[in-house]
């Protein structure tokens, strides 16, 4: 059974006591002294954050090629996966009990899959694998815990993206098929809840990344497309819907990782190169279309994970390394 670790600030408080005294001394003809003593005791509580791991509750299944959700209500939905007993059994993390609960099954059994949360607050999962490739999709509402069917995609597809776009509806590009990869890309409109085939992508590719960025555009980089690792990079416009090519990375990657940056640049780091793991780092520029190598990671690492903190660093963890 695998448990979560997870990173946070912790409290540690010091309550520190500062004693003052003060005497006052009266002295009379008679020789008699008198000494009243007044002591103020002063206490003051000093607070500091110090970051550190702790385990929390292990999910009721052991999973690899999951998805997790963070829901409106804070709470988190891990669904699918391999190695689980039953792999329909979705489950629910509360990071204030720091426990897992089971919730509503899904109907299709999948592993490969990807999830996003929609701007109603429910989560679209589409596509995977299950012995085969899969095209059906379907939408969870965290406010019942059950799962609903929703339209088929036109292809079946696993090692896919998808991305919410700033109009509402939802993108997803390339994936692998039973005949290999796959440059199609199609578009789910929530409201009537179907698929719609778009433009295609200039390149076949999986294992790949796509990022929203803050002009609504989405940047595809990298992935395989059945023969070597991609260099390749490419930008849908979701107000036409026409892909462009944008400038290639320094480095051809695979299973690597993108991160949009709070300076509106996107990070890429490790993946596979055709030879092995990577450690290699590199920024792409939407105003110039172009990639800037940056520091190497410490370790080379594919199929990683990276998010996002608050202070704009960009946390890294996991993966595969050089073996």
């Amino acid at each position: 059974m695998l448990k979560f670790v997870i990173l946070v600030p912790q409290e540690v408080e010091t309550t520190i006591a500062t004693l003052s005294s003060s005497m006052t001394i009266t002295s009379l003809a008679t020789s008699t002294s008198t000494l009243p003593q007044t002591t103020t005791t002063t206490a003051t509580t000093t607070t500091t954050q110090q970051s550190g791991w702790f385990r929390t509750g292990s999910m009721n299944n052991v999973r690899e090629r999951h998805t997790a959700s963070l829901l409106t209500n804070g709470k988190v939905l891990v669904i699918g996966g391999l190695y689980n007993a039953d792999p329909t059994i979705g489950e629910l993390y509360d990071p204030s009990s720091g426990t897992w609960i089971i919730t509503g099954s899904i109907n299709n059994a999948r592993e490969g899959h990807a999830a996003c949360i929609l701007e109603n607050g429910q989560v679209l999962v589409a596509g995977g694998a299950n012995g085969g490739n899969l095209n059906t999709a379907e939408l969870y509402d965290p406010s019942t815990g059950m799962w609903s069917t929703t339209g088929h995609m036109n292809h079946p597809r696993d090692g896919h993206t998808i991305s919410l776009l700033t109009n509402g509806q939802v993108l997803v590009t390339g994936g692998l098929n039973g005949l290999g990869a796959l440059n199609s890309a199609e578009l789910y409109n929530p409201l009537i809840g179907t698929w719609t085939l778009i433009n295609t992508m200039n390149n076949a590719r999986y294992g790949h990344t796509a990022s929203l960025l803050t002009n609504g555009n989405v940047l595809v980089t990298g992935g395989y497309n059945n023969l070597v690792g991609l260099h390749s990079a490419e930008l849908y416009d979701s107000s036409t819907g026409i892909w462009t090519t944008t400038g290639n990375m320094n480095y051809a990657r695979e299973r690597h990782t993108a991160s949009l940056l709070i300076n509106e640049k996107v990070l890429v780091t490790g993946g596979y190169n055709n030879l092995s793991a990577t450690n290699t780092a590199e920024l792409y520029d939407p105003s110039s279309g172009t990639w800037t190598i940056t520091g190497s990671m410490n370790h080379a690492r594919e199929q990683h994970t990276a998010s996002l903190l608050r202070n704009g660093i960009v946390l890294i963890t996991g993966g595969r390394g050089h073996s």
